[in-house]
């Protein structure tokens, strides 16, 4: 999502005159699109703040700005203020389309410019774009999520679950299609809740998948998914096959039924199994792969090898697994993180 979003302002940018250059002591505007998933994340970002400091006072003319998902964080936008005054602009997720109208007034200010939105705006339609390559494209088909898992910070920097209209989708795609790319991928924070906002029709990611899989285009692929909201009918849509690809990325996170309920996930590891059972039933060539959290708070040895069983089970083909950190502003933050580091060390390496 946030590659994406960086192709939206390559493609204002470039619609409002600007050129891309390749070293950052050639530029005049330089944005640091951030991503708050993990605090690591964070930590390279004031990185490259404390790099491009000296940059700034060698070109005073210079802009500098961070947008993106940390930038909806309160204590992120305290911190630039107290420690980084030499940034120029500070804007969120929800308001990217503004980026001309902040560039000049960051122009026109000698004060920093500060445009975070703490409500998401309407989904704005017909953006430029500056995708890279032209094999493959990433298409939003809806923005945020509504799940609040305890240890993730994405509704609280992306919002609300927001659905594009269905046409709007379906010609992106046939414009893609026409212009040659090979392979799109539909991106959600949780694609299976497409349309769920909806209030004029009855319209789900099935739905849309059975009319994209139609389009002239040889891959059609999706991510992410959370398993709470995938139903019978996408799995239905999905057997039909063709160009829609048997990947299928579905994060459990954890194998245990207890870590899930304190991740408020809303399902059991039952449920889980019984979702991945009905999708090899329909689609017998399917390629699962997951996300996995250890260490969560709470999180005993049995927990842990009820997730390993899982793992084992279902026979995932490929599985990315982190080491749980508490992300400030979570729910999960506020537990005590009683899993000693050596000992989630261990775990993911195993």
């Amino acid at each position: 999502m946030n590659e994406h979003d960086t192709e939206v302002m390559a493609g204002i940018f470039m619609a409002l005159g600007y050129q891309a250059t390749d070293t950052v002591d050639d530029a005049n505007v330089i944005l640091l699109n951030t991503c708050a998933i993990r605090e690591g994340a964070e930590n390279k970002v004031f990185g490259e703040l404390g790099h491009l400091k000296s940059l700034k006072l060698e070109k005073p003319d210079l802009l500098l700005g961070v947008c993106g998902c940390m930038s909806q964080e309160e204590s992120v936008v305290k911190r630039i203020l107290e420690k980084h005054h030499f940034v120029d602009m500070i804007f969120g997720t929800h308001n990217i389309h503004r980026l001309p109208q902040i560039l000049n007034e960051a122009y026109l200010s000698k004060e920093m410019v500060i445009e975070v939105w703490s409500k998401e705006g309407d989904v704005i339609e017909n953006l430029p774009k500056v995708r890279k390559g032209k094999t493959k494209a990433w298409v939003n088909i809806m923005y945020g999520c509504d799940k609040f898992c305890t240890y993730c910070i994405v509704p609280y920097t992306r919002g609300k679950e927001r659905s594009r209209r269905p046409g709007d989708i379906i010609q992106e795609v046939r414009h893609l299609a026409a212009q040659g790319y090979k392979e799109i991928t539909l991106l959600g924070q949780n694609v299976n809740a497409y349309g769920k906002d909806f209030t004029d029709i009855e319209y789900r990611f099935g739905d849309l998948m059975d009319e994209i899989r139609k389009i002239d285009i040889p891959r059609i692929r999706f991510t992410t998914s959370h398993p709470r909201d995938f139903d019978d009918h996408l799995i239905e849509v999905l057997a039909k096959g063709g160009n829609l690809v048997d990947h299928i990325h579905l994060p459990v996170q954890s194998g245990s039924t207890d870590t899930l309920k304190i991740m408020a996930r809303k399902y059991t590891r039952e449920q889980y199994l019984e979702l991945v059972k009905k999708i090899k039933e329909a689609i017998p060539s399917a390629s699962l792969t997951t996300d996995i959290i250890v260490g969560y708070p709470n999180e005993t040895e049995e927990h842990f090898e009820e997730t390993m069983s899982l793992y084992r089970e279902v026979g995932f083909d490929a599985a990315y697994t982190y080491i749980y950190s508490p992300r400030e502003g979570t729910p999960a933050a506020k537990m005590q993180d009683n899993v000693p580091m050596e000992v989630k060390r261990n775990v993911c390496n195993a």
